[in-house]
Parts: C-alpha cells; sequence; structure tokens
C-alpha cells in the first residue's frame, strides 16, 4: 500500500519554499525536505501569494492510501519578515530553541491561522492557548526554514503562519472537539510519513485522551469500545457515554496504558457482542483478529447450567442478539451473564496486573442491562 506524507510535512515543505521565495524573490514551484524517518518528501508548490516582505503557498496534503480526512486539504504557510536583523541581534519575535547550525540571530514565530485548530485543554502535546501544531511538526519547520536563512544569509526575524482553508470543517471528522482542540485540525505527525491503514495513529488518540483526563484531575478512566448504547447509559445511568474514552478494539492496550499513567480505577461499559470477546480473554476484538463470541457464550452458558441442546443451538448463531434469546428461553440470561462478567473482570485484573480496581457494565440493544460489577455505578455516582 501507499505511503503518505503527514500534515506537519506538508507544513514543513509550504514554509521552506515560501521563505525561499520570500528571501530570493524567486518564484518556487518544487521543493524538498527530509522527513525525520529519513524519507525525502518531493512537494509540489500551489498557491503561491508573493508580496515584498511577505509569501504564502500551500502544499497538497496526500495520505497515500490511508482513510486520512485531511487527504487533499491544502496546507499553508505564510511566511513574513518582521525584521532584518544583523549579527547577534535578539530582538523581534520568539527564537529558534534548537541549533540548527543557522547565522546567529534568526528568530523564528511559528503559529497556527485558518483551520488549524486551538488548544483549549491540558495534557495535550501543546500548551492550552497554542496552535494545535505538535513540537514534531514545529521542529521540521524551523529546521526547513533555517536551512534557507543559512544558505541566504538572514540573521533576522521570521513569522511562520501556518493554516488550513479547509480545516474547520476538517475537524468535525476528527477527535479535535473532543479533545479541546477547536477551530480546526491539528498539524501532526512523529516521523512525517502516513502508514496505510494505521493502528498506531489510533492507538496514539486514545493515548492522548487518556492523558488529557489525567491533567484533569481524574483518576477514574472510563473506556467504552465506541458510542453504541449512548442512549441506554443516559436512560439508565445518567451518564453521557461520549464523555469516555473510545478504545475501539484496543482494549488490551487502553488497560495498559491506564494502569502506565497511574488511574487507581478503570470503568469498561459497552455491548455484549464486542466485551463478549474480553470474557474469553480477547484483548483485541477486531474481528479480523478473532472471533469465537459463540463458543465463549457457549461455555458461560454450561456454566450457568444450560443443557447441550442449548450449547448446539447458541453455537449456530450468527450474532449475539440471536444467541441471547436462546439463553433467555432456557431462563438462565441472567445467571449467563454474570458468568461472562465475571470472566470479563478476570482478564481485565489479569492484564491489569491486580494494580487497579476494574469494574465493567454490560448491555445489549433489545435485552438493556445485562451485568453490571459491585462497584460500577458507585464509580459513575462519583463522577457525577
Amino acid at each position: 500500500m501507499r505511503k503518505g506524507f503527514t500534515t506537519g510535512s506538508c507544513a514543513a515543505a509550504a514554509a521552506k519554499a515560501a521563505a525561499y521565495m520570500l528571501l530570493t524573490g524567486t518564484k518556487k514551484e518544487t521543493i524538498s525536505i527530509e522527513t525525520p524517518a529519513g524519507i525525502l518528501f518531493h512537494a509540489d508548490i500551489v498557491d503561491i501569494e508573493r508580496e515584498e516582505d511577505r509569501v504564502s503557498c500551500s502544499v497538497v496534503k496526500d495520505g497515500g492510501d490511508d482513510p486520512d480526512v485531511t487527504t487533499g486539504s491544502h496546507v499553508r504557510a505564510e511566511v513574513s519578515i518582521q525584521s532584518r536583523g544583523t549579527e547577534g541581534d535578539t530582538s523581534g519575535s520568539p527564537g529558534l530553541k534548537r541549533d540548527y547550525g543557522v547565522v546567529s540571530g534568526l528568530r523564528l514565530e511559528i503559529d497556527g491561522g485558518e483551520g488549524v485548530g486551538r488548544v483549549t485543554l491540558p495534557g495535550l502535546d501543546q500548551p492550552v492557548g497554542s496552535a494545535a501544531i505538535n513540537h514534531v511538526p514545529r521542529e521540521m519547520i524551523e529546521k526547513e526554514v533555517a536551512e534557507v536563512c543559512t544558505l541566504l544569509d538572514f540573521k533576522g526575524a521570521l513569522k511562520i503562519l501556518i493554516s488550513v482553508p479547509e480545516g474547520e470543517d476538517l475537524a468535525k471528522q476528527t477527535f479535535n472537539p473532543r479533545l479541546g482542540i477547536l477551530g480546526g485540525i491539528s498539524i501532526l505527525g512523529t516521523t512525517g510519513i502516513v502508514e496505510p491503514m494505521s493502528a498506531k495513529a489510533l492507538v496514539d488518540t486514545i493515548r492522548t485522551e487518556l492523558n488529557q483526563k489525567k491533567a484533569l484531575g481524574m483518576d477514574y478512566a472510563f473506556v467504552s469500545p465506541g458510542n453504541y448504547g449512548l442512549g441506554f447509559m443516559k436512560e439508565h445511568y445518567h451518564y453521557d457515554l461520549d464523555k469516555s474514552v473510545k478504545c475501539s478494539n484496543y482494549i488490551g492496550e487502553t488497560v495498559d496504558m491506564v494502569c502506565a499513567m497511574g488511574f487507581r480505577k478503570l470503568l469498561l461499559t459497552g455491548h455484549i457482542g464486542k466485551l463478549i470477546k474480553v470474557a474469553g480473554g480477547i484483548m483485541n476484538t477486531h474481528s479480523h483478529e478473532a472471533d469465537a463470541r459463540m463458543e465463549i457464550l457457549s461455555s458461560c452458558a454450561i456454566r450457568a447450567g444450560a443443557e447441550i441442546d442449548t450449547v448446539r443451538r447458541i453455537l449456530g448463531c450468527v450474532n449475539t442478539q440471536e444467541a441471547l434469546s436462546i439463553v433467555k428461553e432456557t431462563g438462565l440470561l441472567k445467571e449467563t451473564m454474570e458468568v461472562v462478567l465475571e470472566r470479563i473482570l478476570f482478564y481485565l485484573d489479569f492484564r491489569a496486573g491486580g494494580r487497579i480496581q476494574t469494574e465493567c457494565i454490560l448491555y445489549a440493544n433489545d435485552f438493556g442491562l445485562l451485568a453490571e460489577s459491585t462497584g460500577a455505578r458507585e464509580m459513575l455516582e462519583e463522577v457525577r
């Protein structure tokens, strides 16, 4: 599958091209940068606007074969001269923090413009009030612009404004509003490269959300595979499921992160169709990783007293709703769900190594609440 380049790479390339055009007066329609991964990015430069003390241009984001909502967006950099400076001049805007072999006196200020979000909550890569341009993209921008300034012996101050005209609308399709990043997308990337269908990107998002909860002073982690059951949780527990960290299929890795970050308790809530797998010790619940839903449910039903004919019928089901209907016919639904819950808690606690208190709530569309652990309701009450 074809790799792509991050918004951070696009921003760095656009900023380098704009700086070159600003300081040489020469139009530049292609530019190359080296990504942190060591892979060269050869970018086409579009949307060029040139003035005497200000140049702006864009790089069109190409996410490769990854289904990235930012693919096709225009990552724009405007570079303007704040002061031309002389050797040793430290006036002007905040300066370069790293040594890139630049001439003395160079000052670079990086900020976000239209379509780049602003951080409003703690626990993220950048402090509250800053543009959501993460530290690696900032370093990439500094490095590439400093290279141009060194080549052309520029000793003054430059302001670099990164914008994404489509960013505010695109942000609605990302986690940014949940994270308290408002007004646009984030400029991201640690390697400069987009890996297709990156599981790492999703796990990194989970880690970011948990970090933010911890930074806000929470010592309970509320986790759910998704928003499935949103209405049920509001009606029965008066809890907005949207406030939970969405772990998708990565339940095991989420438990690891919760423990490593020092949370004291974990509450996992979810639909039986997803969490039944956890009752069998399956910590990545994606169907490509493992299934065994009917096998696990059957074994739990046997422990609750089900007959062999019931088990055969369960094993012939294609979804958990159908299987639960069969269990309910036997009058063993409550007992079976208690066994399922017991096994889920066992494997959560096993994964956590006993370092945290684990709780769980199980539900299903047509059956409502199936089981809840002893301390689950208490945790929700304390949060409220």
